[in-house]
């Protein structure tokens, strides 16, 4: 495994676009883990309030490391409570899935499938970054993940392959996420950039593994994969992001911005 305490970039990567690659990295991470909190107390079980929890302090713990690494490669002196609470909501690289307002279980299950299954193959791939620090991310994160796609999977075919009822709405999950999957294939200018110096990869390169690994489960659970949507979300890396965005981020971000410099 590559040396986590080193912290050189190959000099072939482009630093802006590769500190803008991490931050999208991050933020999927980061905003995943803020709409996951929001499930405590109101999972169907109480063990499924802890394991939701903890998927989400999973996600926090990578969106930190990634959140540090872009903030050293940037070099401005930005930390990781800077880049999580003092940037604008344009400022923020993530796809529109994780943003979604919280749904139903079933809808949750079936966005959780789809970006854990995502994220799976995406550290898969990252396990062999010339960013040795990324490789170590990876190495950790992909242990991680690889629960967080079993639990959704798990639901999946339990809701799926149960009654009438919680087939049917286990159907409308799949179907309500569906328009924001694309995006997670979608190729930047920070990824194509990340890829040719080798220390990222193209998230086109990671669908197919992604969707494979999705139609079993879906398959598994006697359910059937929705049909290619009308409309589909795009421009979340660029900045450009849906309506529930903005109140996420009043959220998440208040209590920092109104006690500016303020410690434990």
């Amino acid at each position: 495994m590559s040396d986590p305490t080193t912290t050189e970039v190959p000099s072939n990567a482009p630093t802006g676009d590769y500190t803008a690659y991490l931050l999208g990295l991050a933020d999927d991470a980061l905003i995943y883990a803020h709409r996951l909190g929001e499930w405590l107390t109101r999972a169907p079980q109480i063990e499924e309030d802890m394991a939701l929890g903890n998927v989400g302090l999973d996600l926090l713990g990578q969106a930190r490391s990634l959140l540090t690494r872009a903030g050293e490669l940037e070099g401005a002196g930005r930390d990781e409570d800077d880049l999580a609470y003092l940037r604008d909501e344009r400022e923020f690289r993530n796809v529109h899935l994780v943003e979604q307002p919280r749904g139903d279980f079933g809808h949750e299950m079936a966005r959780m499938l789809w970006f854990a299954s995502y994220q799976h193959e995406l550290y898969s791939a990252l396990l062999d970054s010339t960013d040795q620090v990324l490789a170590a991310v990876a190495a950790k994160a992909i242990k991680e993940v690889a629960y967080h796609r079993d639990h959704a999977g798990q639901w999946v075919v339990r809701l799926g392959d149960g009654t009438e009822v919680s087939h049917d709405r286990m159907q409308a999950g799949l179907a309500a996420v569906a328009p924001y999957v694309a995006e997670l294939g979608d190729d930047d200018r920070a990824s194509v950039a990340a890829a040719e110096a080798g220390v990222g990869i193209l998230p086109s390169a990671l669908v197919e593994g992604t969707a494979a690994h999705v139609r079993a489960v879906v398959a598994q659970a006697t359910l059937s994969m929705p049909d290619e949507p009308r409309w589909r979300s795009r421009g979340g890396r660029e900045g450009v992001h849906s309506e529930a965005m903005g109140y996420l981020l009043a959220e998440m971000q208040h209590i920092h911005r109104s006690h500016p410099g303020a410690t434990w």
